[in-house]
């Protein structure tokens, strides 16, 4: 596969409109895109995130079952964060997972980044494979606005509840797990 051309960026003409939000900001922007259209834009401004693809020396998937309020359900979903700011991914993941999972591990493999929704916003999720977990003395208390459980799963129960639409999975998820299985060789 040929390496992607370099970015290519919109030329910004002015910002029309601009709410922050806690660590997200929407933007209302007029632009000339790449191929000399212009017009008017909508485009949420994120901070970028990580997430870890946590596995057991047993070979169970640490998965949390987590409340989201914008979608009123519980998605399963790997631990992950929004990066503070100036915050490198790895620290940040490498946080969160003690925060929302309860363990530490000690080898972390990248899996890339993703770009979950470029149709309106600029985040990029950072994905890691932590392995060589150990369990924390602290149960994890996560954020006060998280609600959250923590699951072991085999693999085969993960891959049952993605094919099965037995529980639902964010999207951020379910790349991440294709490409720790892929790094696996499961």
């Amino acid at each position: 596969m040929a390496p992607l051309p370099p970015p290519e960026p919109a030329r910004l003409l002015e910002t029309e409109a601009s709410l922050a939000v806690r660590k997200l900001r929407f933007e209302r922007n007029r632009l000339v895109l790449p191929m000399g259209v212009e017009g008017t834009y909508g485009m949420v401004r994120h901070p970028g995130a990580s997430l870890a693809v946590p596995i057991l020396d047993d070979g169970r998937v640490v998965v949390l079952r987590q409340y989201r309020f914008a979608v009123a359900a519980r998605l399963l979903e790997f631990p992950a964060g929004t990066l503070e700011e100036g915050e490198e991914p790895l620290p940040s993941m490498q946080r969160e997972l003690g925060e929302e999972a309860g363990y530490s591990a000690a080898r972390w493999d990248s899996l890339g980044v993703m770009v979950p929704c470029p149709g309106y916003s600029d985040e990029r999720i950072h994905l890691f494979l932590a392995r060589e977990l150990t369990p924390l003395a602290e149960q994890p208390a996560g954020d006060e606005d998280e609600d959250l459980d923590v699951l072991l799963l085999e693999p085969q129960e993960l891959d049952h509840a993605l094919a099965s639409g037995a529980e639902q999975l964010d999207g951020k998820s379910v790349t991440a797990w294709f490409r720790a299985r892929q790094l696996l060789g499961l």
